[in-house]
């Protein structure tokens, strides 16, 4: 049974929602101490630097999501610039804001077991995490940012972050902030990898605050992973991101049907399989279920499809219409912005886009090697705002009866769930600089 709504109210907060915003307000920004010398020459200037480290050993999600945080940071005018270490060469491949710039790492790739090799050069998984260690060092010494914002791994992959978290904490210059997704792995997972990795060490060490990108009402991480005392203290709601903004802020606008690809008026539904390392078979099915209907259909692969997998459905549509197959789209909320409906698989950014722009969705989730996605989709069935499908029910008729049915209207999604993230990341930004900030206090309602 999902937890109930859990209100955040800080001091001198009414508890209502942002003028403006989306969803109930659940969180409230709570400040944080300041660890900046006192009347340093950048932060009189107010031109903040902003690092974020985005590991992407799998698809490109991490560094979407990371790109995201930077433009809403972006926002603040105390902010200068933003630098995004990216573990993906593919992050080359979005679309930069002004002054936001990307350093890309020789990649990782993640195997089925959940181990890590290198992707591209003939390297021990060591030696490549050494060479990254000392680029991101490098880098994050000569950029000397304000706040170091590092992604899911407290540490780094392999640890590779050990050498510039000591190197930060020992100037004192910069505040840390671990940035988790709602969602990380099943709870005998992540309490044995935080075991084995010192993940609590690492952020009562390391750490000046922990925002999840998320809303307890959905998943509640310190409860369900048993964090620390003085980690689950750390511990801020941002809520989810409103993913619309990506349009809003890239100046882009949605067409129907979408340019260029020639397809007639007409309801589209859309098909997401992430980064596509492991999306073949719900592509597949997807593919030879819209073949029946008179629809427009538009299977998005992803980069890490490979090859010879995109060449099968692409000979599979060649003689439908109104399939279109594509590999790679700088920005796919532009397709999901004008989809009648969705068929993804359940990764962070790909549902709440499909949330955020109100699409009727059936996800049917990665269950190895984390189950992070099929945990998410569950909690969100059971809230009534996705449809869901087990991968080993994966099969095209089953795929075609969703298509076939009468789904009723979209559920009020911002009746359920916060969506005011964007928002808050300012506010949780100054907050932390805020000379005059307390610790703040733990999670409301949290045990």
């Amino acid at each position: 049974m999902c937890p109930q709504p859990i209100l955040f109210v800080s001091a001198g907060s009414s508890g209502n929602p942002p003028e403006g915003g989306d969803g109930p307000a659940r969180i409230a920004a709570a400040p944080r101490p300041n660890l900046l010398k006192t009347g340093s020459p950048r932060t009189r200037r107010r031109d903040l630097r902003i690092a974020l480290y985005s590991h992407d050993t799998m698809g490109i999600g991490h560094m979407r999501r990371n790109l995201l945080v930077a433009q809403a940071l972006m926002q603040s005018p105390s902010v200068a610039s933003c630098l995004i270490v990216a573990g993906a060469r593919e992050a080359a491949a979005l679309a930069m804001p002004a002054r936001v710039d990307c350093l890309t790492l020789p990649a990782f790739k993640k195997q089925r077991g959940g181990g890590y090799r290198s992707r591209c050069l003939h390297m021990h998984f060591r030696e490549l995490a050494l060479l990254r260690s000392k680029t991101i060092h490098a880098a994050i010494e000569a950029y000397a940012p304000d706040v170091f914002i590092v992604d899911k791994v407290p540490r780094g992959v392999g640890g590779e972050l050990e050498l510039t978290l000591e190197s930060l904490r020992r100037r004192g210059r910069t505040h840390c902030v671990l940035g988790l997704r709602e969602v990380l792995d099943s709870t005998i997972q992540v309490r044995n990898e935080w075991r084995d990795d010192a993940g609590d060490r690492a952020v009562e060490k390391f750490y000046d605050a922990v925002w999840v990108y998320g809303d307890p009402a959905v998943y509640d991480p310190v409860r369900e992973y048993g964090f620390s005392p003085e980690v689950a203290g750390k511990v801020r709601y941002t809520g989810y991101f409103d993913q619309r903004r990506r349009l809003e802020w890239g100046g882009l606008r949605p067409e129907d049907p979408p340019a260029g690809l020639g397809l007639p008026p007409g309801r589209l539904v859309l098909c997401m399989v992430g980064g596509g390392q492991d999306g073949a078979s719900l592509a597949r099915a997807f593919t030879e279920a819209v073949l029946g209907f008179e629809m427009n259909a538009v299977v998005l692969t992803g980069p890490f499809m490979p090859p010879r997998v995109r060449e099968r459905l692409r000979h599979l549509a060649a003689d439908a219409p109104r399939v279109r197959v594509l590999e790679f789209v700088a920005e796919p909320s532009l397709l999901l912005a004008t989809a009648d409906r969705v068929v993804s698989m359940g990764g962070y950014n790909t549902v709440t886009e499909i949330l955020s722009f109100g699409k009727r969705a059936l996800i049917v989730p990665r269950t190895a090697p984390r189950q992070e996605q099929l945990i998410r989709a569950q909690r969100l069935c059971e809230l009534g705002l996705v449809d869901m499908l087990h991968p080993h029910d994966l099969t095209p008729a089953a795929i075609a009866a969703w298509l076939a049915s009468d789904p009723g209207p979209v559920p009020p999604v911002r009746d359920q769930i916060d969506f005011n993230g964007l928002t808050r990341l300012p506010e949780f930004l100054a907050g932390l600089l805020d000379d005059a900030g307390g610790a703040g206090s733990p999670i409301a309602g949290a045990e």
